[in-house]
């Protein structure tokens, strides 16, 4: 038997000096949706996410809770653990950047880095923005409203001047340039792609990767007055997850290069041109591809503290429901660019496509069964054109799933799922099986057997956005727990078997009520 194929997905590991809120939910679910699938679609799945827990901010912000900066990452780091756990998150493995193994990475990293000659000595005068943890030119900065400089992220600036080590980033505009072009996909969206491709095309400067202002970080190498730029120690994570710096046995081998990096576009500058530069000086291998979502806004506003409108997943989840949020936030826009939350919108959602296409129709179609086929699984006759369109559009809808799932196409995947899921209630309207039972016993078993069969097709692709509510469609309809893959299962061999019992059937997508107390 061949091997399966592998796939590693991350996300980006999240900065500890802030408190878990939509954005980080957002970005782990796509990864979790992504993950599962290609799980179901029978890959070697490996999914990392983690915390990045060194750097100047959190020895500021733990000094002012009056911990230690290790107490205060352990209370920080859980409470993003708690949330993987929250969403229903599928990860393999929880990094911490404070772990023992990501020391033993990073450092091996810099050895490399400066074997090959790219890391100098000297000393750095410049624009620093401790919120954003990075350096800026002069000519990114605006004039702030108190008249401070700040960063393109509106974080402030200051002047920072201190002995420093170089990584010689200039050197590598041209290399970068050149992978850029041979390989279209690694930035993705497009207009991710060009701003990248802009931005090393104007010039890149030497890059300072160490501090002597603070101490909570990775010690550089033989030089106990400098901690690691954190993003040089972030960026090192993706490799520690997968065993580095051991590079012939275990994960490195079988799961590197990443297949994807999923990130927030507020960091895809990292991730595509200091990252690629890292592993292109150190001779390693360049990940697959780097997708870079987009923000959200609350009705319509800014998420800001000071406005007071952060959104916060337990709160929306205990609202509305775990696979209810998980649908809407990848359905709402095309994955890529910003999006505009509204419990409007959510509602909506929830009541139209989840309740009435899809929970409906589940509804009725097995509640017909449960009256009308002794509750057992029917058995059909010869299937009409209309019948095998119906049960291919379901089949088909698979592959456009997969297509979709590549390009992270999440609403796109979803709207095909849709599209069918929508087909199925014209059929079932215009088949009308409860006229059938009195005309034409036979042909209405015929039908309710297809729309079965086409619920047990979606159910199965609509796993990696909604697990929970998806395993309890499949148990109504008796799917064997071995039976629910992607890539085998939902293949004709496999469709419902005449004369199996099922349970009493019960609804899964109960319409939104906003309580009037």
């Amino acid at each position: 038997m061949a091997e399966p194929k592998r796939y590693y997905i991350t996300t980006p590991i999240y900065y500890v000096n802030d408190s878990p809120h939509i954005g980080h939910a957002y970005t782990t679910l796509a990864c979790d949706v992504l993950a599962r699938f290609k799980r179901l679609d029978g890959y070697d799945v490996k999914f990392l996410t983690g915390t990045d827990e060194h750097g100047q901010k959190v020895e500021n912000s733990a000094r002012e809770a009056g911990v230690d900066p290790q107490a205060f990452t352990d209370k920080v780091s859980q409470n993003f653990r708690d949330l993987a756990d929250f969403m229903n998150f599928s990860h393999d493995d929880f990094i911490r950047t404070t772990e023992p193994r990501h020391h033993v990475a990073t450092k091996d990293l810099w050895k490399r880095l400066k074997d090959a000659g790219f890391i100098t000595l000297g000393s750095y005068a410049g624009w620093y923005a401790v919120r954003d943890e990075a350096f800026y030119g002069e000519g990114e900065l605006t004039e702030g409203p108190n008249g401070k400089k700040v960063a393109p992220s509106g974080a402030e600036v200051e002047w920072v001047e201190e002995p420093s080590y170089f990584f010689k980033l200039s050197e590598m505009q041209d290399r970068l340039l050149a992978f850029y072009d041979e390989n279209p996909d690694f930035i993705a969206p497009q207009s991710r792609r060009n701003e990248v491709v802009s931005f090393v095309s104007g010039g890149l400067r030497d890059l300072s990767i160490s501090r002597t202002t603070f101490k909570w970080g990775v010690q550089v190498p033989d030089d106990e007055d400098h901690i690691m730029y954190v993003w040089l120690d972030a960026l090192t994570n993706y490799m520690t997850g997968v065993g580095y710096p051991e590079t012939e046995t275990g994960d490195y081998p079988k799961y590197w290069p990443a297949d994807l990096h999923m990130v927030g576009k507020d960091i895809l500058r990292f991730h595509a041109v200091y990252w690629p530069a890292f592993l292109m000086a150190a001779g390693l291998d360049l990940p697959k591809r780097v997708f870079a979502h987009g923000w959200w806004t609350n009705e319509g506003e800014k998420i800001s503290k000071s406005l007071g409108n952060v959104i916060e997943p337990r709160a929306l989840v205990e609202k509305y429901g775990l696979d209810q949020v998980r649908y809407f936030l990848l359905r709402e826009v095309p994955f890529g660019n910003d999006g505009d939350f509204s419990n409007t919108a959510m509602v909506t959602r929830i009541n139209s496509e989840l309740a009435n296409d899809f929970g409906n129709l589940a509804q009725r179609v097995l509640s017909m069964v449960a009256k009308n086929c002794d509750g057992a699984v029917p058995d059909p006759g010869d299937f009409t054109d209309e019948d095998n369109a119906m049960l291919e559009a379901a089949f088909l809808a698979g592959d456009t799933l997969r297509d979709c799932m590549d390009q992270q196409s999440f609403n796109g995947g979803l709207d095909a799922l849709w599209t069918v899921i929508r087909q199925a209630n014209v059929y079932v309207d215009h088949q009308a099986p409860w006229k059938l039972k009195k005309e034409d016993p036979a042909r209405m078993a015929t039908v309710l057997y297809v729309l079965a069969e086409c619920i047990r097709r979606l159910a199965l692709l609509n796993q990696p956005f909604m697990p929970d509510t998806m395993a309890k469609m499949l148990d109504q309809l008796a799917v064997p727990l071995d039976q629910r893959t992607i890539n085998v299962h939902l293949s004709d061999e496999y469709r419902l078997k005449s004369g199996i019992d099922l349970p009493k059937p019960e609804g899964l997508f109960p319409r939104f009520q906003e309580d009037e107390g």
